[in-house]
C-alpha cells in the first residue's frame, strides 16, 4: 500500500427518505448546477412547483441538500439557492487491475476525499484480493471518519469482459485467475454494502462525464489503459452499453500489420491462433509490449538512459521507457510514440463509426508519459479524419488519469442510489443515465 490521503470530518446524516424518480431527478440537478434555485429547478423539469418543493424538503430533512445562503435577486423576492451536502453520503470506488489496485472514497460533489493505491492483482488469488480491497476500504473509512451510514454502496470497475447478471469477470487477458469469479458479491459481502459493476472503462467514462469536462460533447470516448486496453462511450449524455454491457473491448482488436519474426502475433509464434488477423492492439501497444520491445532493444546496443527491472516486471519497466520519455529520451520517445500510433489506429476506427467530438485518456499508463500519447492522437485525429467531417474531436487527459476507474466506480455508486438507501443493481441491459451539467 503507498498511502491513504484522508479528507475532514464529517456528519452523521439523519433519516433517509423514500427513493423516488423525482427525487433523484432533483438531486442530480442540484449536483451539476448548484447553486439553483426552486424556481430554476421547475423550469429545467418541467415538474410543478408543489412537485419540486416536496422534493426539496426531503432533500432538506435528509441532510443531502443545503440552502447556500447565496440569494438570487430577480427584481421580486429574492428566490433561495440550494447545494450538495458534500459529506451527507459518501460511496467506495474500487479499480482492480493487474497493474493496480485503487480505492477511493468520494463525496457527493465528486471530490475524492480518501484514496489508497496498491499492488495489482496479477496472479493472486481472487478471494485474497477481495480480502485485501475490504481491508483497504476499511482503513479509509477510519481515516476520513465516515461511518456506513453516509455510505450509499460502493462501485467496481474490472478489466475484460463482464457478466453482469452474475457480477462476474467473464474473461480477461489481463487477469486469468478471474474468469467467472463473482467478484461484485463477494466485495458485497466483505464490504457489508451493495456493489455495482462496470467495465473499468465505461467506469472511466462516467467519472470523466460526471466531472463536468464532457459537458459540451455530444459524443464522448474514454480510451482506457491499464494492462490493457478498452473503451467506454458517453453518447447524448448516457453511457452506451451495448447489448450486453461490454462496448469497446479495444485491447483485443486485430490490427493488420506484418509484425517481426518471433512476435506473438507473427504466423509463425508457438502461441499464434493460426488466423492470419495480425496481432491484437494489446500485443503492440500496452504496456507489456512497450517493455518487451525497450528489453529487446537494449538487449540489441541501443543506448538508452532506460533503467529496467531485474525481475523484468513489465508494468514497472514500462513506467520506466514513459518516465525516460518524458525527459526526451530517444530511444524511450521512439517506444512511446510507436504504442501511441498503434493506437491512434484504433481510435481512428472509432471515431469513423460513432463520429466522436470528444476523446479522453484514462488509466494507470496515462499517468506518466500521457502528453506524448495526446500529441500524436491528436495529429492522427486531425489528418485522418479532417476531410471527411465538419468538426474536430478535442483530445485530453482525463481528470483522475491514473484512478479515473475508481472515480467512475465511485460515481456509479452515487447513480444507482444517490441517498436513497441500499443501491440496486440493475440487469444486465441496462443503461445508467448520467445527466448533463
Amino acid at each position: 500500500m503507498y498511502g491513504a490521503d484522508a479528507g475532514a470530518e464529517t456528519q452523521r446524516p439523519s433519516r433517509r427518505a423514500p427513493r423516488t424518480s423525482t427525487r433523484r431527478l432533483v438531486l442530480d440537478l442540484i449536483r451539476t448546477r448548484s447553486p439553483i434555485s426552486r424556481v430554476e429547478l421547475a423550469e429545467i423539469t418541467g415538474l410543478t412547483p408543489a412537485a419540486i418543493t416536496h422534493a426539496v424538503r426531503s432533500l432538506l430533512d435528509d441532510g443531502l441538500v443545503q440552502e447556500s445562503g447565496q440569494r438570487e435577486r430577480t427584481g421580486g423576492k429574492p428566490r433561495v439557492m440550494l447545494t450538495i451536502s458534500p459529506r451527507a453520503r459518501c460511496a467506495v470506488g474500487v479499480q482492480l487491475g493487474a497493474d493496480w489496485i485503487v480505492v477511493v472514497i468520494m463525496d457527493a460533489r465528486g471530490a475524492v476525499v480518501g484514496r489508497v493505491r496498491a499492488r495489482g492483482a496479477r496472479q493472486d488469488d481472487p478471494t485474497q484480493v477481495v480480502t485485501v480491497v475490504a481491508a483497504h476500504v476499511n482503513t479509509l473509512l477510519r481515516a476520513t471518519a465516515i461511518t456506513p451510514d453516509q455510505l450509499v454502496g460502493a462501485g467496481l470497475a474490472v478489466p475484460g469482459t463482464i457478466d453482469l447478471d452474475a457480477g462476474a469477470i467473464r474473461a480477461s487477458r489481463t487477469l486469468p485467475r478471474w474468469g467467472g469469479h463473482a467478484v461484485r458479491d463477494a466485495l458485497a459481502q466483505a464490504l457489508g454494502v451493495p456493489v455495482v459493476m462496470d467495465t473499468d472503462a465505461t467506469a472511466a467514462a462516467v467519472g470523466e462525464h460526471w466531472s463536468g469536462r464532457t459537458a459540451d460533447a455530444a459524443a464522448h470516448c474514454t480510451l482506457y489503459m491499464g494492462a490493457g486496453i478498452g473503451a467506454g462511450f458517453i453518447l447524448d449524455g448516457a453511457v452506451h452499453r451495448g447489448a450486453g454491457g461490454n462496448p469497446g473491448p479495444l485491447g483485443r482488436l486485430h490490427l493488420h500489420r506484418s509484425p517481426p519474426s518471433g512476435h506473438p502475433g507473427h504466423a509463425g509464434h508457438p502461441g499464434h491462433s493460426g488466423r492470419d488477423a495480425g496481432p491484437a492492439l494489446e500485443d503492440l501497444a500496452a504496456p507489456h509490449a512497450v517493455a518487451r520491445r525497450a528489453r529487446a532493444a537494449l538487449a540489441a546496443g541501443r543506448e538508452s538512459a532506460i533503467a529496467l527491472t531485474d525481475d523484468e516486471d513489465p508494468f514497472r519497466d514500462f513506467g520506466m521507457v514513459a518516465s525516460a520519455a518524458v525527459h526526451g529520451d530517444a530511444l524511450a520517445v521512439e517506444l512511446v510514440e510507436e504504442s501511441a500510433h498503434y493506437l491512434a489506429d484504433a481510435v481512428v476506427t472509432v471515431a469513423d463509426l460513432l463520429d466522436i467530438d470528444s476523446l479522453a485518456l484514462a488509466g494507470p499508463s496515462f499517468s506518466t508519459a500521457g502528453s506524448l500519447y495526446v500529441t500524436v492522437l491528436e495529429e492522427r485525429l486531425h489528418t485522418d479524419l479532417y476531410a471527411a467531417r465538419p468538426h474536430g474531436v478535442n483530445v485530453t487527459l482525463a481528470a483522475h488519469i491514473a484512478d479515473a476507474a475508481a472515480v467512475g466506480a465511485a460515481a456509479l455508486a452515487f447513480h444507482e442510489d444517490p441517498g436513497n438507501g441500499p443501491a440496486i443493481v440493475r440487469p444486465a441491459r441496462a443503461i445508467y443515465e448520467v445527466p448533463a451539467p
